[in-house]
């Protein structure tokens, strides 16, 4: 892939003039490198990246260095290895379930271009699912969001949402990224809680994500806090299993 490589390049040389770069093992220089060429657009879903020998030849690098660099990216889910083609940047979205992201950051992030569809957007008075997932009381107003969440014109989510009315008085305000609207509502969220589950999608789910019904999916249900412990979102989506990979990094600390 011609076009990637002179950005590659430049990227790598960037991370080694890097202030400590010397104390940096060089597979995690060029594993920086390539994030940064995807990140920045120049490597989208799907394309190849330069043979191990081309990456190893234009880096002065050996090909144990490059392959370590793929391989932890392989194993991260944005790089994808096909036997006897190459090494090709995964077109499936992944999802770190350590950091506090939305969907549109997640697909920015990949270069694409997040959009949704609103199946419903409504106001009125807590469930009692809700008031206990938004510490809310009985009567206490909600905005309810239900979407489809796409990249492009490709169905990834479907998502249903219920934040306070007191932090955000109509539902209309949400555009396109909840988190963007509660940034300007002056109420983004520092942290959350995720509960993940396998799940196999029905008729109808499986309609709206155009994926044949049995199809695997992934049930998230998120609550998100202010810094003050105040619930802000509470979220349930349902994503493709066949687009979406979440990834935690685990530390084993004394």
């Amino acid at each position: 892939m011609p076009a990637a490589r002179t950005p590659l390049v430049d990227e790598f040389r960037r991370q080694n003039r890097r202030s400590g770069a010397a104390d940096s093992p060089a597979y995690l220089r060029l594993r920086s490198a390539i994030e940064g060429v995807i990140d920045a657009g120049h490597l989208q879903p799907g394309h190849a990246l330069p043979s191990e020998r081309e990456l190893a030849r234009l880096l002065s690098l050996s090909r144990v260095t490059v392959r370590k660099a793929l391989s932890g990216l392989v194993d991260e889910g944005l790089l994808t290895q096909r036997q006897g083609s190459g090494t090709f940047v995964s077109d499936r979205i992944v999802r770190s379930a350590s950091h506090l992201t939305s969907f549109s950051d997640d697909l920015r992030a990949r270069g694409l271009d997040p959009r949704s569809r609103f199946l419903e957007r409504s106001l009125g008075e807590v469930t009692p699912e809700e008031a206990m997932a938004l510490n809310l009381s009985p009567g206490d107003g909600v905005i309810r969001l239900y979407r489809l969440r796409l990249a492009g014109d490709q169905a990834l989510a479907i998502e249903r949402s219920a934040v306070p009315q007191s932090v955000l008085s109509d539902p209309a305000v949400v555009r396109n990224s909840l988190y963007e609207a509660l940034e300007r509502a002056g109420c983004k969220p520092t942290r959350a809680l995720q509960r993940l589950r396998a799940v196999v999608l029905d008729g109808e789910q499986a309609r709206l994500l155009d994926v044949p019904p049995g199809s695997p999916g992934l049930w998230i249900e998120r609550r998100a806090f202010l810094e003050d412990g105040r619930v802000v979102e509470y979220t349930t989506s349902l994503y493709r299993g066949d687009k979406y990979d979440f990834v935690a990094e685990l530390q084993n600390n004394p």
